[in-house]
């Protein structure tokens, strides 16, 4: 279920509806379908989509006209984006001058064995314990890192087309796979020094407006 928190993200960082909204990674579609009920054009695309409002079309591939986007918003997507160089160049091209770009991201680079075991060990009080031998901190750190996209990877790929304001760091684990109210838990650790704040949302502006 989708956090009333993110919702609020997007909805402050968008432009006034009508705009014309690119959701990225749109999964089951359900802030696409928030977005449309606040009178939003959205346009959804997931390539593993199997609902009617999502469009099951790769970032890539997709074809739509340069410039007829007024933002794109990417919840925990870009992190998985291949190719990633071709995908965010395609997205920046259907961006018009001054739209925005809101992201919401999984920072892998800051995902740390101090991370992985507070995360290991929530999991497997909720009754959830994988093979213990693939869930070990080092491993789960290791085999993140070599699958998704860090943060500064995405900015590197991205920089080119538009201009981010400094990302704001915060909690991401409690959102994967775990009970909601577990935020608050991973918030007070992360203000002690304990967790780092895996979590970043970040806004861009496409150059040339």
């Amino acid at each position: 279920m989708l956090a009333v928190d993110a919702i609020v993200y997007v909805r402050t960082a968008l432009p006034e509806p009508p705009a014309r909204v690119l959701e990225v990674g749109a999964g089951s579609g359900e802030l696409a379908g928030v977005l449309r009920g606040l009178g939003y054009d959205v346009l959804a695309i997931d390539p593993a989509s199997t609902v009617p409002d999502v469009r099951p079309v790769a970032l890539h591939d997709l074809e739509e006209e340069h410039g007829s986007f007024d933002a794109t918003v990417a919840m925990l997507s870009l992190h998985h984006v291949e190719p990633l160089p071709a995908s965010c160049s395609t997205l920046a091209n259907l961006v018009r001058p001054g739209g925005c770009l809101v992201i919401d991201e999984f920072d892998v680079a800051a995902f740390d064995q101090r991370a992985a075991r507070w995360w290991c060990t929530q999991r497997a009080a909720s009754g959830h314990a994988e093979h213990h031998e693939h869930h070990e901190p080092p491993e789960v750190v290791a085999r993140l890192r070599e699958h998704l996209h860090a943060l500064s990877r995405i900015q590197a790929e991205l920089s080119p087309y538009f201009v981010f304001g400094q990302p704001i760091r915060g909690a991401y684990l409690y959102r994967w796979d775990l009970d909601p109210g577990l935020r608050d838990v991973e918030e007070r650790a992360i203000a002690a020094g304990q967790l780092p704040a895996t979590g970043a949302r970040l806004v861009g502006l496409r150059k040339g407006g």
